[in-house]
């Protein structure tokens, strides 16, 4: 089973859009396998976005992403990279498909409600970022044999 992390961040937490966002997920057939509400500090911040220091945008992703609390989330289940990023929506709201989570909720990149993880690796490297091992509660549903694989 896959896992990554999902961030609901500054602008999702403050409009109230926790619940809406964890429901699509789960909808999806997906499980929250651990979730805390929590402050990002400057150097959690920077270790998090490290892939894109040195651009032109870091400061502002930085200065965004702990203006607020925000909620972090491992998500798991088949594909779960793939799946939650398609859930999600494209990073720009003006390209995101409807029914998707930017494509309903958000107007702007910079305000665009999640982030998800890019990739498998990515996802290893972020989760351990926020969470520590025996936080992870990996659990069977009754469900889970309907939703296919796991």
């Amino acid at each position: 089973m896959e896992k990554t992390l999902v961030l609901v961040k500054p602008d999702g937490v403050q409009r109230g859009l926790i619940g809406d966002v964890v429901s699509r997920l789960e909808r999806r057939g997906l499980k929250v396998v651990a979730m805390k509400m929590l402050q990002m500090d400057m150097d959690l911040a920077k270790r998090h976005y490290a892939v894109h220091e040195g651009k032109p945008f870091f400061k502002e992703l930085v200065d965004y992403i702990i203006s607020g609390p925000i909620v972090a989330m491992v998500i798991a289940g088949e594909q779960a990279v793939a799946v939650v990023r398609q859930t999600m929506g494209a990073t720009d709201p003006a390209k995101a498909g409807g029914g998707t989570i930017r494509g309903d909720l958000a107007l702007t990149i910079r305000y665009n409600i999640v982030h998800g993880s890019d990739s498998v690796e990515n996802a290893a490297r972020e989760i351990a970022l926020f969470f520590r091992p025996d936080e992870i509660c990996d659990y069977k549903r009754d469900s889970d044999r309907w939703i296919g694989g796991f």
